[in-house]
């Protein structure tokens, strides 16, 4: 006799639902020198206008201009799919005359919405907690140098980390082919000589198709990933519309993997690993965030440590970022705890009462 059919293969039906009704997020922030075409790139991956509102400061603006975080947010639905998507941006980064510790708001931010998930985890409503946490960057590099900048190689060097990252080389339009692969070579053997962590794809199963086989390493030799960007449909020879920029030699096709890695890029980011990015955020890199909060908490005299530092602090640099949310949750476990213990109280007090309500109209029933 056949056994009987319990209905276990439907589990994944029900995933699938649930995840679908919920909705996806993903932040990303992309970063690099002004000029490179990261507005562009973003608007032509996501088929959407996030920098419509933005005004371009003048040249000499720039020169004294320092690095700021802005956030936008938009909202995209695809067959039925929603996905929240968050992009972190990073106008001014490389554009003052003096770049020394310019990437230092990058970092406090990224510590900062670790900090901010740790509370969540540490409050009494963790059903609802909003994940703000960067689970990619999007690092770009110029075509017109020969590999990293010193700029380059402290920014990557003060975020690898904390973050997912992912090289592109900008504007690649720019270079011949044969300088396009030079270029990636250059990059990818200062990343190993400057011992740089960059987002490690994962190895595929035994199990995937040979189509997804062959894409996945198309994917990882393509990184750094040379990309071109634009929103503008144009015509290739009069007949067929293309995305690309056009110029008086021809035409450079957005979407032609012989022109750029544009559709690796995305396939990479939306279709095969932003789950992947997702969990490598939380199981690695908040993990160890957490870790280390943990282990400073541990230490003998850390909480004393961490008072003095908030009190007397001078600058970011001069203090363990771990140690500022420590004090901080403990002290937001202390107030729960407190409400807690008064509500727990107020319960017992109501108690009472209804039973000592309860007898005395047991005894009225009597009389």
């Amino acid at each position: 006799m056949d056994k009987e059919y319990v209905g276990f293969s439907a589990l994944p039906n029900q995933l699938h639902r649930k995840s679908v009704k919920k909705g996806f997020d993903f932040t990303l922030m992309v970063a690099g020198e002004s000029g490179l075409g990261k507005s562009t790139l973003i608007n032509s991956l996501f088929l959407t206008n996030l920098y419509e509102d933005r005004q371009l400061p003048e040249a000499s603006a720039r020169l004294t201009r320092t690095l700021t975080i802005e956030r936008r947010g938009v909202e995209i639905e695809e067959g039925g799919i929603k996905v929240k998507l968050t992009l972190v941006d990073t106008p001014g980064f490389g554009d003052s005359v003096d770049c020394s510790d310019c990437w230092l708001p990058v970092v406090r931010f990224i510590e900062e919405q670790f900090e901010q998930y740790l509370r969540d985890e540490s409050g009494l409503n963790r059903k609802n907690i909003q994940d703000s946490r960067v689970h990619c960057c999007l690092y770009f590099i110029s075509p017109f140098g020969r590999g990293l900048r010193p700029l380059d190689v402290a920014f990557l060097r003060a975020v690898h980390e904390k973050v997912n990252i992912i090289p592109v080389i900008g504007k690649a339009d720019a270079l011949m082919p044969k300088e396009t692969q030079a270029l990636k070579q250059k990059i990818r053997d200062q990343l190993k000589e400057e011992e740089i962590s960059i987002y490690q794809f994962p190895d595929c199963d035994s199990d995937e198709d040979e189509d997804f086989k062959r894409q996945d390493a198309e994917m990882k030799e393509s990184i750094p990933f040379a990309v071109v960007g634009s929103c503008e449909v144009v015509r290739d020879g009069g007949t067929r519309p293309v995305r690309g920029r056009r110029y008086s030699w021809g035409t450079v096709e957005v979407e032609n993997p012989h022109h750029c890695d544009f559709l690796n890029l995305r396939r990479m980011l939306v279709q095969t690993h932003l789950q992947d990015l997702k969990e490598v955020t939380h199981d690695l890199l908040y993990e160890g965030y957490r870790a280390r909060c943990l282990q400073s908490l541990a230490r003998p005299g850390a909480r004393d440590r961490a008072s003095r530092s908030k009190l007397s602090r001078q600058s970011a640099t001069e203090i363990p970022l771990p140690m500022l949310p420590l004090a901080e949750t403990e002290k937001l476990i202390r107030e729960k705890d407190e409400e807690l213990r008064r509500m727990q109280e107020m319960l017992e007090k109501m108690q009472a009462q209804m039973q000592q309500s309860q007898a005395q109209g047991e005894q009225s029933d009597a009389l």
